[in-house]
């Protein structure tokens, strides 16, 4: 956006240049995480911040949201970039603010009706007997500025941060968290609730306890929140980004995928797998169109004249693609080729037939396995556990495999069939059989290789992707969801 550009816009919008400015360096953190933000959800951002309090800053943060994510895979990476850029914006975030309400308890009665109310001075001198009455006040309270305020201390007094120091934030979290003690302190709470109301219910028991481990979950928020924020003082904004930004769940690599990312994959290929559905149904109903149909072009230049102003042609009968699916399962590629089975056997409906085969070192037809099934999760894990892959060692020898699929599988292999292969071609320096790919290729539509490592990794080592590829219509590079979305969606 040019400046002058800028500046109409803040006048179209009634809002400021600092918050233009500010909220255009915020999309542009954005977009290097990743989130495909346009210039029209921007102009959309800047009307919605006109009509909520700035100051607010869960209603500011929401706001953002509304009009800047789109798919609810992309919240998580949208509140990483929000915290971090908008840490230290306004006077409640700074980290020099560390003046903390604590309240002064001469006695009980005090103590219960006293409060956050009361100024307790500068809190940098609190004992950590002090800080301790504070959690627990704050907890039993569910009071948001104290736990604020307990937090600021207890990173103070317990994180041990210190400039310049390389040391993630978790570090410091669990440091401060241990120091705290919160799980004591939800026992004191419990204990208290129970003397207080013996004659409660097992549920009413069970109510307590979530609210007061929901406040303790608020206030480990609010903990991670002031780490972050000393953090991001301490280095700056870019780097902190850098550290904590993570991949969507459509660029996670599925060979080095975490736990927590394999379940977020695992929830995304759901809608991508419906909107691939329609973008094929599509494509190959408008596709492109047939040969001339000189009769219907003659009737309809009957209404111009005889003019042939609007040429007819015959509908194309768009033909469905057979495809066989050849993926090795051993060690680190099983993850891409169970998703990329799911994927396949998700839109299958846009091909006229799929059958699957995989491998180690022996191969199996796996089609048995997807055949009428409801959950294809339950069909893949049926591969994983039930094929018969393994001919020797159970280590990878694409060769072997090759040779045993030619001559069970290779005469049904017709001018219809695309055949996709799997895998790393990390063959444990196994004879190829690459001749076996090329004559695949002379009998099949084409045959496509889908390699989930980096194109840099290819022809490394034991790998040998190149002596397959030159046999193959195309060798992809297909390491995460959206590489795969790309390549599926030009198959039919």
């Amino acid at each position: 956006m040019t400046a002058s550009e800028a500046e109409l816009d803040a006048d179209v919008h009634g809002i400021g240049e600092p918050i233009l400015d500010l909220l255009n360096g915020f999309v542009i953190q954005l977009r290097a995480a990743g989130l495909p933000v346009s210039l029209t959800e921007t102009l959309d951002a800047m009307e919605a911040v006109r009509h909520v309090p700035i100051e607010d800053r869960q209603t500011f943060k929401y706001a953002l949201a509304a009009t800047l994510v789109k798919h609810h895979n992309h919240w998580k990476a949208f509140e990483t970039v929000f915290e971090v850029y908008f840490s230290l914006r306004g006077d409640d975030y700074l980290i020099d603010g560390d003046s903390v309400e604590l309240p002064e308890f001469d006695d009980d009665e005090q103590r219960q009706e006293g409060g956050g109310d009361q100024q307790g001075g500068g809190g940098e001198n609190l004992s950590p007997e002090e800080l301790a009455e504070m959690l627990y006040q704050s907890l039993l309270r569910g009071d948001q500025p104290m736990m604020r305020g307990v937090a600021r201390q207890a990173v103070r007094r317990y994180a041990g941060m210190e400039p310049g120091r390389p040391v993630g934030g978790t570090y410091y979290l669990y440091r401060t968290l241990r120091n705290l003690d919160i799980d004591g302190v939800l026992e004191r709470l419990l204990e208290q609730e129970q003397n207080e109301d013996g004659d409660a219910s097992e549920f009413e028991q069970r109510l307590a306890r979530d609210e007061y481990q929901a406040r303790a979950n608020q206030l480990q928020q609010e903990i991670e929140a002031e780490i972050r924020r000393r953090l991001v003082a301490d280095r700056g904004v870019e780097a902190m980004a850098k550290t904590l930004r993570k991949p969507l769940p459509e660029d996670v690599d599925f060979m080095h995928a975490s736990r927590e990312e394999m379940v977020s994959l695992r929830k995304a290929i759901y809608p991508l797998t419906r909107k691939l559905a329609a973008r094929l149904q599509r494509k190959r109903r408008h596709g492109r169109k047939g040969p001339l149909d000189f009769r219907r072009t003659v009737r309809a230049s009957l209404s111009y004249g005889g003019v042939p102003a609007e040429p007819k042609f015959r509908n194309p009968r768009p033909h469905k693609p057979e495809i066989f699916v050849i993926a090795d399962i051993s060690g680190s590629v099983a993850a891409f080729a169970r998703f990329t089975l799911h994927l396949v056997y998700a839109i299958s409906g846009q091909f006229s037939k799929v059958r699957s085969f995989v491998f180690i070192d022996g191969l199996d037809e796996v089609t048995r396995f997807f055949d009428g099934v409801e959950d294809i999760n339950d069909a893949v894990h049926r591969v994983n556990t039930e094929a018969d892959v393994v001919w020797v060692d159970g280590h990878s020898d694409y060769g072997h495999a090759l040779s045993v699929f030619w001559e069970r599988y290779g005469n049904e292999i017709g001018p219809r069939t695309s055949v996709m292969i799997l895998g790393d071609a990390r063959n444990n320096y196994h004879a190829s059989e690459s001749w076996i790919i090329k004559a695949i290729q002379e009998r099949a539509r084409a045959v496509h290789w889908l390699n989930p490592e980096p194109n840099s990794y290819w022809d490394t080592g034991d790998s040998i992707v190149g002596e397959y590829a030159q046999y193959c219509d195309g060798a992809f590079e297909v390491r995460n969801l959206r590489q795969l979305e790309a390549f599926v969606d030009n198959l039919a």
